[in-house]
């Protein structure tokens, strides 16, 4: 019972979650303005702004610094894996989007649009924009301050 009362208990996991929610109904609010449409799938989607990885890491780093110190080796380790995070969201991960996106309009134009060889069509929304990434950062800061500060 312990360790689920810890787990309740603890401050910089349901501030780090807070800050992947927030990214998360941020962007159903988004698309909602643009489009008029309420799409509660952006609620559990990837790509979009603001990032909710950069958002989900950021608030855990900066939770972690307010805690046990920004001069900790922790803070100093999540530092790295947040930076890792959002650089694979704005590269690796965006190309994958960019290219699915390409091999997608292959099988429109070529392949009269039957996706028989991969089921459905790729998904093409992946990964994040520096702005969305930047963006998802400012927000996770933002959570952890209004928090710890």
């Amino acid at each position: 019972m312990s360790q689920i009362s810890g787990i309740l208990g603890n401050d910089i996991l349901w501030t780090s979650l807070s800050g992947w929610l927030a990214a998360q109904v941020i962007k159903v609010i988004l698309v909602f303005i643009t489009s008029r449409k309420l799409d509660f799938r952006r609620l559990t989607g990837s790509g979009g702004m603001p990032s909710s990885h950069s958002a989900i890491t950021m608030s855990l780093t900066m939770s972690i610094g307010f805690v046990h110190g920004f001069d900790s080796a922790m803070f100093a380790v999540s530092m790295i894996l947040t930076f890792v995070v959002m650089y694979d969201a704005s590269g690796v991960r965006r190309s994958a989007g960019q290219q699915a996106a390409i091999l997608n309009k292959l099988v429109e134009d070529w392949g009269n649009g039957k996706f028989n060889n991969t089921d459905k069509k790729l998904k093409e929304l992946l990964g994040h924009t520096p702005l969305e990434v930047i963006a998802g950062a400012i927000l996770g800061t933002l959570i952890a301050v209004i928090k710890y500060a």
